[in-house]
């Protein structure tokens, strides 16, 4: 992943947005790198509600430039934008809606040009598959990485649902397993960002 983010900073002088797997409004996986001072008004104002390309990226999948965008933007937020330096960008959506990624590339100087907009859209692709989350963890492989999780040693877990301790062990193996995960704590750390426990 993170030369696929490598590759988005090279391309966009001025920043990327990134929002991974977004469901239920919320993304699996979040990063921006504009200015910062954009970032700060950006949050501080809430413009992730207004902002016109946020309703196109869940409109629609695809890519477009910013200048291409005829939603309405009763808030300005795009003249805001370019206010603080964000003169040219693009956006690419993709995946379904209940599951989409978002990515905003930005610069100053011009327009992005086709070509860049094409490998903005295969980098935007990869990372939607390669961040896919795990749909298929049992409950049972749930409850074990939730309970280690909350801190508790594998035979209290164990105990805790009434199985051995190689039962549990064998569960979060699975899990691990499922969720390309070299160890239990990084099993974890993915479950809690796909949002499974």
């Amino acid at each position: 992943m993170v030369s696929y983010l490598q590759r988005l900073e090279d391309l966009a002088p001025l920043g990327y947005g990134i929002g991974l797997h977004v469901r239920y409004a919320t993304p699996m996986f979040y990063r921006l790198t504009f200015p910062q001072a954009w970032q700060d008004f950006y949050h501080d104002n809430s413009y992730q509600l207004r902002d016109p390309l946020v309703f196109w990226a869940l409109s629609v999948t695809g890519r477009t430039r910013w200048s291409e965008v005829t939603l309405p933007d009763p808030f300005g937020v795009l003249k805001l934008a370019r206010d603080h330096g964000l003169t040219y960008g693009a956006t690419v959506s993709c995946g379904k809606i209940t599951s989409r990624t978002i990515v905003g590339v930005a610069r100053d100087d011009r327009e992005f040009t086709d070509a860049e907009m094409d490998e903005v859209a295969d980098i935007t692709h990869t990372l939607h598959e390669i961040g896919a989350p795990a749909d298929d963890l049992t409950p049972a492989m749930i409850e074990a990485l939730r309970l280690v999780g909350q801190g508790h040693r594998h035979t209290a877990a164990a105990a805790r649902i009434g199985i051995s301790e190689s039962a549990l062990k064998a569960r979060l193996s699975s899990a691990r397993e499922k969720l390309g995960a070299k160890t239990t704590a990084e099993a974890l750390r993915m479950a809690r960002e796909y949002r499974l426990i």
